[in-house]
């Protein structure tokens, strides 16, 4: 076999695939997955399919104890018989980037997304029908090195998991509740916050428990030095449409860069909308609430495509977004962006790949 060929195992255990009207996010999983290893002198190899099955790693990977680990998320939808990706060298060329952050060698992006195509293939029959339902995608990178020495280590894994998904938030497309934090931090300048790293999320927990238990469905994080300008949400990028204009925080190296942040992007330029990206405060958010002019406000990611936003709640004090309702702006968003990624709609960007 030539280093670079993708060996594939098949499993002869098929699982139970979910009812359509059950699936719940990422709590399911396909048959196979994709692994490849990372031997310092030697670079990545052995890339292969195999069953879906738990890993066996050592208790002294570097991976429990420093947190060297990264990730990326991404969908596959289907029409019909027709399967599609939605921007997957952007993953992987973002992978790349928050590998070089954390120390990890780079993957060759090229064989990933070689690797992702074929794995989808072979797993198409977990590609739900329903609609607004997709297969969730997870790459991701671990290291693997028994050693309690800091320093980075020397082997690593790439795997590639999926599952079926139907929406992120059990809102669906309809607002969610949003709770401005402002005693935690999420990143700092300097840090790793444009790194799709899990540290990152592990910080973010305590905010969005918190936000939970008083009815909030997610947590808007402040910068972390003034604790006066919007980051993003837990979860995703956001942008607010006021008095005509939309405005969403400029990357500054604690924000992820979001591909549906830049697909959102693209569209709004593409329909002559007014899109700025800056610094914004909270305060500003506030006095344009306060005026009349925050009309609408979402946010953007893989997992929930565009969620609305229907209330703020800061300082207690509940702004509540076009009377809790999803803007019009917001829903031509998302009905654009889900038919260019179902292939309902053209797409003149040239994003979606067919398999």
């Amino acid at each position: 076999m030539k280093r670079n060929e993708i060996q594939t195992i098949e499993s002869t255990n098929r699982k139970q695939k979910p009812a359509e009207d059950q699936i719940e996010f990422g709590k399911q999983y396909t048959d196979h997955m994709f692994m490849m290893d990372y031997t310092e002198g030697q670079g990545w190899h052995s890339p292969r399919i195999v069953p879906y099955a738990p890993l066996e790693l050592d208790p002294a990977a570097k991976a429990f104890h420093y947190g060297q680990t990264v990730f990326e998320g991404l969908k596959a939808y289907r029409k019909d018989d027709q399967i599609f990706l939605f921007r997957p060298e952007r993953n992987f060329k973002r992978l790349n980037e928050s590998n070089e952050r954390i120390c990890i060698p780079k993957i060759d992006e090229d064989l990933a997304l070689e690797a992702l195509k074929q794995l989808v293939t072979l797993d198409q029959d977990w590609i739900p029908k329903a609609e607004g339902t997709s297969l969730y995608i997870r790459p991701f990178v671990i290291a693997t090195e028994p050693s309690l020495g800091l320093a980075p280590s020397k082997t690593y894994q790439f795997l590639i998991i999926m599952s079926p998904v139907g929406s992120y938030y059990k809102e669906g497309i309809n607002p969610v509740k949003i709770l401005v934090e402002e005693e935690y931090i999420r990143a700092a300048p300097g840090g790793t916050g444009e790194a799709k790293t899990g540290g990152n999320y592990a910080s973010s927990l305590i905010g969005q428990e918190e936000a939970e238990k008083i009815g909030y469905t997610q947590v808007l994080w402040l910068d972390g030095k003034e604790k006066k300008y919007v980051e993003e949400v837990g979860s995703m990028n956001v942008f607010f449409k006021i008095d005509g204009e939309v405005v969403t925080p400029a990357l500054n190296g604690s924000i992820l860069h979001g591909i549906t942040r830049d697909s959102i992007l693209h569209l709004l330029k593409h329909w002559e909308i007014p899109v700025v990206e800056r610094k914004i405060s909270i305060d500003e958010i506030y006095e344009a609430h306060k005026n009349g002019k925050l009309e609408e406000a979402f946010g953007t990611g893989t997992a929930a495509v565009i969620s609305p936003i229907g209330e703020f709640f800061w300082k207690n004090e509940q702004l509540i977004v076009n009377n809790g309702e999803i803007g019009s702006l917001t829903k031509k968003l998302y009905d654009t962006l889900t038919g260019i990624q179902y292939g309902t709609e053209p797409d003149p960007f040239g994003w979606r790949i067919q398999l």
